[in-house]
């Protein structure tokens, strides 16, 4: 399957639609308008955007569901989030402050930071693969 290069706002759209499907089971167009405060005709352009590109599927005024290339698409920017959040919050950073950076940053850091980052908070997961 070939990769897409979201934007931002898309990619904080599959991140709060796979939140929602985690916590409730679906994601309606109603609750990502709250969670992302946005206004409802601005989530349902953005989930026919991503219709378009496969990540998601939709039956007329139903929840909205992930698909595979969705899914794993939302996964890598909840990873990259979490990581970031943790990371600020080794730093000292309070968490509503360190999860509010984590969501701009994560979107604009190369994979060579991410990375870098991602040794730093694992220390163990280096020894173990023998690489520094």
């Amino acid at each position: 399957m070939k990769e897409i290069k979201l934007s931002q706002s898309l990619e904080d759209y599959l991140e709060a639609i796979h939140s929602l499907v985690l916590a409730n089971g679906k994601a309606r167009v109603k609750d990502i308008s709250q969670i992302l405060s946005v206004k409802m005709p601005s989530v349902a352009k953005a989930v026919l955007e991503l219709k378009r590109l496969g990540c998601v599927k939709q039956e007329p005024y139903g929840s909205i569901e992930l698909t595979k290339r969705g899914k794993e698409y939302a996964e890598r920017v909840l990873n990259r989030h979490t990581l970031l959040k943790s990371f600020l919050t080794h730093l000292g950073v309070a968490e509503t402050t360190a999860d509010e950076d984590a969501c701009r940053m994560e979107h604009i850091l190369s994979a060579e930071t991410l990375s870098r980052i991602e040794r730093f908070m694992n220390p163990a997961e280096i020894k173990r693969k023998g690489t520094r």
